[in-house]
């Protein structure tokens, strides 16, 4: 199922410049594309809209130790809550933290690589409020969090 990611300004990269009414569409876990949201309604009439409050852009990346929780499961979900979509392998040494992690479908890098969104690219992205605040992560396409 399409489904285009939209919400009042859209970064490509975390240091672009935010643009508005633009949108993401996603296929599975893969990003069709970027681009004006006019322009990608009109492309893709069927697809499902999700119009989200703040800034929409690429998933964040976590590269140091993940936060203290009592469980890998409550650990990896506190990243979640953050707008993180990918870690360092480097902080998943610990087998049960690594599966936690895998469970969820954070992408693990071996190198530290900026996040974009881009076709082709794999559809991780957070929305973030006007207080920085974690609103909607996306990982692999599907939503992981949602802030209530």
């Amino acid at each position: 199922m399409l489904t285009l990611h939209t919400a009042a300004l859209l970064r490509r990269d975390p240091d672009g410049e935010p643009v508005p009414e633009h949108a993401v569409l996603i296929s599975g876990d893969r990003i069709e594309a970027v681009g004006p949201l006019a322009e990608l309604s009109s492309a893709y009439a069927g697809a499902r809209v999700r119009r989200w409050p703040g800034t929409l852009g690429p998933g964040l990346l976590h590269d140091r130790p993940l936060p203290p929780a009592p469980t890998p499961r409550e650990r990896v979900h506190a990243l979640l809550r953050t707008g993180v979509t990918a870690v360092l392998a480097e902080h998943l040494a610990d087998p049960t933290l690594r599966a936690a992690a895998e469970r969820s479908d954070l992408l693990v890098l071996a190198t530290a690589v900026a996040p974009t969104l881009r076709p082709a690219g794999r559809a991780d992205l957070a929305v973030h409020g006007d207080d920085g605040s974690c609103l909607v992560t996306v990982v692999a396409g599907r939503i992981a969090h949602r802030r209530a």
